[in-house]
């Protein structure tokens, strides 16, 4: 469960050694938030009010095509600050993607006009939301090139590889890993079947084991 009474201080000790006045009295006045598990951050279309620093817990940031199917943009962690809520205030404009916690969620918000404010008075807190920008923006980007141009066999055996645990499974629907791939449920689970047929992994009911990882390595390495 998300813990309402941690600090951005507990978060972010190196923020903590070397913030100025202007940022440590932002930060210590800034509004936390409690949000519980499966809920919605921001929508679509949403107007953009407050910059959010996550201070516990798990947001993911997703957007939908007009068919209904979704693409994992990123993933937003303890310290972490979202990309897209940076560029809306950045240029006053509404959200163009979706949030939702994927796990109890504790956040520091900070209206709009205090962000403007600490970004022209603040040089400490000025250079963490460019660097946080920059970081995600990076990933981003990174993204846009494996969906626009990697082979889709390869990121699911990269994939595969990275979701797995010590035994070597991972607990994952055909729909969720097309979201997180950025493909359509039908071309993961055909390729899982093949996967499957040459004896790379298992499939079970919202379970696939890996029998094969220097196969699937293989595969990722496009060797």
């Amino acid at each position: 469960m998300s813990d309402s009474n941690i600090s951005w201080r507990q978060v972010l000790p190196e923020l903590c050694e070397s913030a100025d006045e202007t940022a440590c009295t932002l930060l210590d006045a800034a509004s936390i938030i409690s949000l519980p598990e499966n809920s919605t951050v921001f929508s679509q279309g949403d107007a953009c009010n407050n910059y959010l620093l996550v201070l516990d817990g798990k947001v993911k940031v997703f957007t939908r095509a007009e068919n209904g199917r979704e693409i994992l943009l990123y993933r937003l962690n303890k310290g972490d600050s979202c990309v897209l809520t940076t560029s809306c205030l950045f240029g006053n404009k509404n959200y163009p993607a979706e949030g939702k916690t994927e796990t109890a969620v504790t956040a520091l918000a900070i209206p709009s006009n205090q962000f403007s404010n600490a970004l022209r008075e603040s040089i400490t807190f000025r250079e963490m939301v460019f660097s946080a920008f920059s970081s995600h923006l990076s990933d981003l980007i990174t993204l846009i090139e494996e969906v626009a141009f990697g082979k889709i066999d390869m990121r699911l055996a990269k994939y595969l590889l990275k979701q797995c645990n010590s035994e070597n499974s991972l607990k994952s629907t055909h729909q969720n890993i097309a979201t997180e791939l950025g493909s359509a449920r039908e071309v993961i689970s055909r390729q899982l079947k093949e996967l499957e047929s040459k004896g790379y992994i298992e499939i079970n009911r919202g379970n696939i084991k890996i029998n094969d990882i220097d196969g699937l390595q293989s595969i990722a390495n496009n060797t």
